[in-house]
C-alpha cells in the first residue's frame, strides 16, 4: 500500500502534563474577565511559581495553559509550595559599617546559576555573580526543537533500513498524523519523505539518563565564571573554521539559561578554548581550568550518550577529536556508526524537517567524512565511509544559512565579520572538496586490493601505479589551479588569526601521498635510470615545496585553529624527505636529504614555541632519523658511473637536483608543475607532469 506524501512539520503537540494541587487550585481559582481573554500577565498580588521566585522572573501563565512559560520551556514541574522569600532590608549608609554581613546564602536544592553569554566579541569579563534570569521576552523567540529530527530534548532518533525488520511495506500501512508521526508499543515512527522513516524512543529509558544534569553542573563548575568568555573565544576562533554547531541557536540557548545541553558538547568547546586562554588579557590573569578533568567529564558523558544518539553527540565527538593530542581512531569509528543511526549518510535535502536542521546535518555528515577519511590516512586503516553509500549532496552557501532557527540576526554579524564568515565557509567547502581527492588517493593506491595489484604486477608495478596516479593527479592539480583567492595563503585578511594553512597542509600532504607511493614502488637494483631520476626529481619537487610552505608561515597562521590531521601532516613531510634519503641511490642525494631535513627539524622547533602540537612532529622526525643510522653507506655517484663503465660527465651534470623554489613577497606557494608531460615522455605518459627547470647538482646546494 503506497504511502502518502509527508506534509510540512506542524507545531510541536503539547505535552500532557500532571499538574500539582497547588497549581490546579490557583488555575480554578482565578477569576475570568467577561470584557475579553484573560490577560497573560499576572497582577502584583497573584503568587509566582516557586522557580520563578528562585530566579526572580516573571512568572507568566498562557491562556489555556497548564504551567507557567519558564516551567514549560525547562520541561519541570511547575509548583506552589514554597514560602515567599525574605526581603532583604535596605541597609543604609550609616549601618554599613555596623552589619556582619549582608551576603545571601542560595538554597542547597536552587538550580544552579543561569548561562549567560554576550554578543560574541573575544572579550572576557573578570569573575562576577551569574546575572540573573532573562526576562521572557529572551524565551519566547526560542526555536520548537520538538519539530527537527536530531534536537529533541526528551527523545531520540534511530535510522530504519531497508532490511531492517521494519518493512517500508509495512510501514506504509501506519497511520501518520500532522507532524508525520505514527505511535506503536515499540515507540513512534518518524517519517522524513517517501523512503525514509525513522524510530523516536524516548532518552529516559537508557542507562544513566539522570546522570547526563550532573555531568553538566560538573562541566559549569569547572570553567566558572569563564564560560562566557570560553565560549566567546570557541565562537571567534575554532566556529568560523570547523561550523559544525547552530551558532545562534546555541548561543540564545545559552543566554536563556537552557539547562538541556549536551555535556560533552559544552565540554569539547571549553577544551578548544583553553587553547587560546593565554590570549586573552583578561583571562590570563586568572587560573586555567582543568583541561584533563573537563576531558574526564566529557568522554565519561559521551560513552553514555552513544546509547541516545543526537546531532550532539556527533558535534562532542567531532570537537573532543580536534584536540591535537586526542587518539582518533577508535572514537571516530564509533562516530561513524552513530552517524548512520542519525541518517547522516543520506540525502536530506528533500526531508521534512526544519530547513536549517537540513543544512546543519549536511555540515555534521561532511565534518564526520572528513574525520573518518584523515583518520584513515595518518593511522594507515581502513576508512569506514565508501562512496555506495554515501548520499550527501556537495556543501552549498545556502546550508551555512541560519535564518528560521528561532535567532534573529545581529547587527554585528554584518561588516568585517561577514567578510570573515564568509573566507571560513569557502574555507570549509574546499577542506571537503581536496578530501574527496585525497580520499581517492588512498582507494587507488593503499587498499588491500590496490596492494595485492601493484605486487603481481611485478617489476611492472611502478608502470601500473603512475598509470593510475595520472587521473588523480590532474585532479589535484585543478584543484590548486581553482583555489579561490580568499583562501590562498597571502590573501589579504582583517583577522588576527588565520586558518588557511590546514588547507594548504592537506594538500602538501595528499601530494606527498601519491609520490610516497610511486617511490616505494621504485626498483633501485635495476632501475630504469631515466624514469628513475624523473620519478625521484618529481618527488623532489613536492618535498621542497611543502618544506618551504612550513618556513613561511607567519604566528597569525601557527596560533589559528588548526584540522586535527595537521598534527600528523607536518610529520609526513619529514616521512617522505626520509623515505628519499634512504632509497636515495647515490650519497651526495643522500647528503642532500640529510641536510634538508635538518633544516626542517629546526623551523619545526621554532614554529612550535607558537604551536605545540608541532613537537610530535620534530619526536618523529627525531624517530626517523634514529632509524636511518642503520643505513648502509651509499656508493658515490662517480663509482657507480665508474662500475658501469661509463665515462664520467661533467660535475653539474652529474645528478639533477632541484633548487629550493624562490618566491616573490606575497607570492603564494606554487607546485612548480605546470600540468605539461615530461620531456621524452608523450601526452600520452602516465606520469603527466614535470618539475620546475633550474636543475643543478646536489654538490653545488
Amino acid at each position: 500500500m503506497p504511502r502518502t506524501t509527508p506534509v510540512p512539520i506542524a507545531a510541536a503537540r503539547p505535552r500532557k502534563q500532571k499538574l500539582s494541587p497547588g497549581k490546579e487550585n490557583l488555575i480554578a481559582g482565578k477569576p475570568t474577565s467577561t470584557n475579553g481573554p484573560v490577560s497573560n500577565i499576572r497582577s502584583r498580588r497573584e503568587r509566582p511559581c516557586d522557580a520563578c521566585r528562585r530566579r526572580k522572573s516573571r512568572c507568566v501563565i498562557q491562556e489555556g495553559a497548564a504551567l507557567c512559560v519558564l516551567c514549560d520551556f525547562h520541561k519541570q514541574e511547575c509548583t506552589f509550595v514554597q514560602s515567599p522569600l525574605p526581603r532583604k532590608r535596605k541597609v543604609v549608609d550609616g549601618d554599613k559599617k555596623d552589619s556582619p554581613n549582608v551576603s545571601k546564602k542560595r538554597s542547597v536544592d536552587a538550580e544552579p546559576p543561569p548561562l549567560a553569554l554576550a554578543t560574541p566579541t573575544i572579550t572576557a569579563t573578570a569573575p562576577s555573580p551569574p546575572p540573573p534570569q532573562p526576562l521572557l521576552a529572551a524565551n519566547i523567540h526560542l526555536p520548537q526543537l520538538g519539530e527537527t529530527l536530531g534536537l529533541q530534548r526528551r527523545q531520540h532518533s534511530r535510522y530504519i533500513g531497508l532490511s531492517s525488520p521494519f518493512d517500508p511495506t509495512l510501514i506504509g500501512l501506519s497511520h501518520f498524523d500532522i507532524r508525520n508521526e505514527s505511535t506503536f508499543d515499540l515507540g513512534t515512527l518518524r517519517r522524513v519523505n517517501d523512503h525514509e522513516c525513522f524510530i523516536m524512543l524516548p532518552d529516559e529509558n537508557t542507562q544513566d539518563h539522570a546522570e547526563e544534569a550532573n555531568y553538566l553542573s560538573h562541566v559549569e563548575q569547572l570553567v566558572h565564571p569563564h564560560g562566557p568568555a570560553l565560549l566567546d573565544i570557541y565562537f571567534q576562533v575554532v566556529h568560523p573554521s570547523y561550523p559544525i554547531l547552530q551558532k545562534h541557536l546555541f548561543i540564545e540557548r545559552y543566554r536563556s539559561g537552557d539547562r538541556s545541553f549536551s555535556p560533552a558538547l559544552l565540554a569539547g568547546m571549553y577544551i578548544l578554548a583553553l587553547n587560546w586562554w593565554s590570549f586573552d588579557p583578561k583571562l590570563a590573569n586568572y587560573s586555567k581550568p582543568d583541561a584533563a578533568r573537563l576531558e574526564a567529564i566529557a568522554m565519561r558523558s559521551l560513552t553514555l550518550a552513544l546509547e541516545r544518539p543526537k546531532l550532539s553527540t556527533v558535534q562532542a565527538g567531532l570537537l573532543l577529536l580536534q584536540r591535537p593530542e586526542s587518539d582518533s581512531w577508535s572514537l571516530t569509528t564509533q562516530l561513524v556508526a552513530i552517524g548512520q543511526e542519525l541518517g547522516l549518510h543520506l540525502d536530506c535535502s528533500s526531508w521534512s524537517i526544519p530547513h536549517w536542521e537540513r543544512g546543519l546535518r549536511k555540515r555534521i555528515a561532511w565534518a564526520l567524512y572528513m574525520q573518518d577519511k584523515w583518520s584513515s590516512l595518518i593511522h594507515g586503516r581502513p576508512s569506514h565511509i565508501f562512496n555506495a553509500n554515501w548520499a550527501v549532496k556537495p556543501i552549498s552557501e545556502d546550508d551555512f544559512n541560519e535564518e528560521g532557527d528561532g535567532y534573529e540576526k545581529r547587527e554585528e554579524d554584518a561588516g568585517e565579520e561577514a567578510e570573515e564568515n564568509q573566507r571560513s565557509r569557502i574555507l570549509f567547502a574546499q577542506m571537503i572538496s581536496l578530501t574527496q581527492i585525497m580520499a581517492e588517493v588512498m582507494d587507488t593506491f593503499y587498499t588491500q586490493t590496490a596492494i595485492q595489484d601493484f605486487a603481481n604486477a611485478g617489476r611492472k608495478s611502478t608502470e601500473l601505479i603512475l598509470a593510475r596516479a595520472k587521473p588523480v593527479q590532474i585532479k589535484l592539480r585543478q584543484w590548486h589551479e581553482r583555489l579561490p583567492a580568499e583562501v590562498k595563503m597571502h590573501a589579504p585578511s582583517k583577522s588576527q588569526l588565520i586558518s588557511t594553512g590546514y588547507l594548504h597542509l592537506a594538500y602538501f600532504a595528499t601530494e606527498i601521498t601519491l609520490h610516497r607511493r610511486i617511490v616505494q614502488s621504485l626498483d633501485t637494483k635495476e632501475p630504469d635510470n631515466y624514469g628513475l631520476f624523473m620519478c625521484r626529481n618529481a618527488a623532489k619537487t613536492r618535498l621542497i615545496s611543502a618544506m618551504d610552505f612550513v618556513n613561511r608561515l607567519k604566528p597569525e597562521h601557527l596560533r589559528a585553529f588548526w584540522f586535527f590531521a595537521s598534527k600528523v601532516n607536518f610529520t609526513l613531510i619529514g616521512t617522505f624527505g626520509s623515505l628519499l634519503w634512504a632509497t636515495a641511490p647515490a650519497r651526495e642525494e643522500a647528503e642532500f636529504y640529510k641536510l634538508r631535513l635538518r633544516e626542517y627539524r629546526w623551523t619545526l622547533s621554532v614554529s612550535s614555541k607558537r604551536a605545540d602540537f608541532l613537537d610530535y612532529a620534530v619526536s618523529m622526525l627525531d624517530a626517523s632519523r634514529a632509524m636511518l643510522n642503520n643505513l648502509a653507506e651509499k656508493p658515490s655517484l662517480a663509482e657507480q658511473i665508474s662500475k658501469a663503465g661509463v665515462p664520467p660527465p661533467a660535475p653539474p651534470m652529474m645528478y639533477p637536483a632541484m633548487r629550493a623554489p624562490q618566491f616573490d613577497e606575497g607570492e603564494d606557494v606554487h607546485m612548480n608543475d605546470d600540468g605539461a608531460s615530461f620531456e621524452g615522455f608523450d601526452d600520452e605518459s602516465p606520469y603527466g607532469s614535470r618539475p620546475g627547470s633550474g636543475a643543478q647538482s646536489p654538490r653545488s646546494q
